[in-house]
């Protein structure tokens, strides 16, 4: 509380003053509270170009390295090529930065949704929305949704499952953290424990080199694995979204962002508009179809 200064000495003009600052005193202060999360503020308005960024006037976005098609082409997150690095793109055009304006960053898969500060932007590479990912990190609203799939070599026993029954006497791996594994615990409950792998390369290598039966991916990658790297092997089949809403892969952003919500109405916008559909057409069109295990 300021004293009221010395030339104001009359009893009127005092009580006055002292009036005054008592109300100030005792109000909330707006002021303070937004000081305390300078992100609010931005976060509400979205300015284009002007968010509270990593770096002033830039847009910081994360992916795994190396970066799988049909995701990124080539391993070349900046290209624009390949739908996540399409999709990132569009978003930052609905933020309000150009392709020059956005910085790269290579974050492990995990790591993008483990707790701790992040030093990106917001991350994108094939993470899934879930309950227990909300605790440490935000998500803008999803920008695919996903089926996970079963790859097996074609002349292996897996690969004449018709239902998740036939999965459970098969050995079967996935990357760690993914819900592909939790698809394998949780929905086939395999009577081997699943073999688990650092990276879906090394998930990839087991299955050409027979130590695994099988393995589970989102069906875009059992896609293009098939196709492109591993051609002796087959999509066995997919499974059935679990509970009432649809998988989706989601943008991660560090817990309580000020981005969030900007990133969202952006990732809506886009979803809207159509942009998502004609990208994923254009990214993801053999991604389409494959027999439902049940």
């Amino acid at each position: 509380m300021h004293p009221a200064p010395r030339v104001l000495r009359r009893a009127l003009a005092a009580a006055t003053v002292a009036l005054l600052t008592t109300a100030v005193g005792c109000a909330p202060q707006p002021e303070e509270k937004a000081a305390d999360t300078p992100s609010a503020s931005a976060g509400n308005t979205c300015a284009q170009g002007k968010l509270a960024t990593q770096a002033s006037g830039k847009l910081t976005i994360a992916t795994d390295e190396p970066a799988y098609e049909p995701w990124f082409k080539d391993d070349k997150p900046a290209s624009g090529q390949g739908y996540e690095s399409a999709v990132a793109y569009a978003v930052a055009k609905q933020l309000g930065y150009d392709k020059s304006a956005v910085v790269w960053q290579s974050v492990p898969f995990n790591k993008a949704f483990a707790p701790g500060e992040k030093t990106f932007d917001f991350d994108i590479n094939q993470v899934s929305i879930s309950p227990e990912r909300k605790k440490a990190v935000d998500f803008s609203s999803g920008y695919y949704d996903v089926r996970q799939a079963v790859i097996a070599l074609k002349n292996s026993k897996a690969a004449k499952a018709t239902s998740i029954a036939d999965l459970k006497n098969v050995k079967l791996g996935a990357q760690v953290g993914t819900t592909s594994l939790d698809y394998i615990n949780d929905v086939v409950k395999p009577k081997q424990a699943a073999a688990v792998y650092a990276k879906n390369d090394q998930a990839k290598s087991a299955l050409k080199n027979g130590q695994v039966d099988a393995i589970v991916t989102d069906l875009p990658t059992a896609f293009y694995i098939t196709a492109a790297e591993v051609t002796d092997a087959r999509i066995v089949g997919q499974f059935e979204n679990q509970g009432g809403t649809p998988e989706q892969f989601g943008l991660v952003l560090d817990k309580g962002s000020a981005l969030t919500s900007c990133v969202t109405k952006a990732v809506d916008a886009l979803r809207a508009d159509g942009t998502l559909a004609d990208l994923e057409k254009q990214w993801l069109s053999d991604a389409v179809d494959a027999p439902v295990l049940k």
